[in-house]
């Protein structure tokens, strides 16, 4: 195989991201129907963590975790994972549980409202009122 073919397979996981955010972004876009543009913007959210996730990744590296009396003098920091972007992403996913349920609930009161959740229906109700 090629270098170039290699390399693309190697990135695998950003591939997996750019089509689940392809997939997210093309439910908030092209569907109608409220929860499926919810469980779209959900998708596109994961697509995003799951990107950070893999950039915070390092092959042979390790966690930053220094043991007492190990030599604190001598660390290489280039042997160690920042566990900053993974930390981060713990609370977007906090915070995009919270927002899809939300959503969610906003969803339900939209259907009591105008027993429908098809978006056209909706504005043309808004608009004969």
């Amino acid at each position: 195989m090629s270098d170039l073919v290699v390399t693309i397979l190697g990135k695998y996981n950003y591939w997996l991201c750019v089509i689940l955010m392809m997939i997210g972004l093309y439910a908030m876009i092209a569907k109608n129907n409220l929860i499926k543009k919810l469980v779209g913007m959900n998708i596109f959210q994961t697509s995003i963590i799951l990107f950070y996730v893999s950039i915070g990744c390092k092959k042979g590296a390790t966690i930053p975790i220094l043991h007492h009396g190990a030599g604190h003098h001598g660390v290489d920091p280039t042997h160690y994972i920042n566990p900053l972007p993974h930390v981060l992403m713990l609370t977007a996913i906090v915070v995009s549980v919270s927002t899809f349920g939300v959503a969610l609930a906003l969803a339900i009161k939209v259907y009591r409202k105008h027993k429908t959740l098809e978006e056209d229906e909706i504005l043309m109700q808004l608009r004969s009122e």
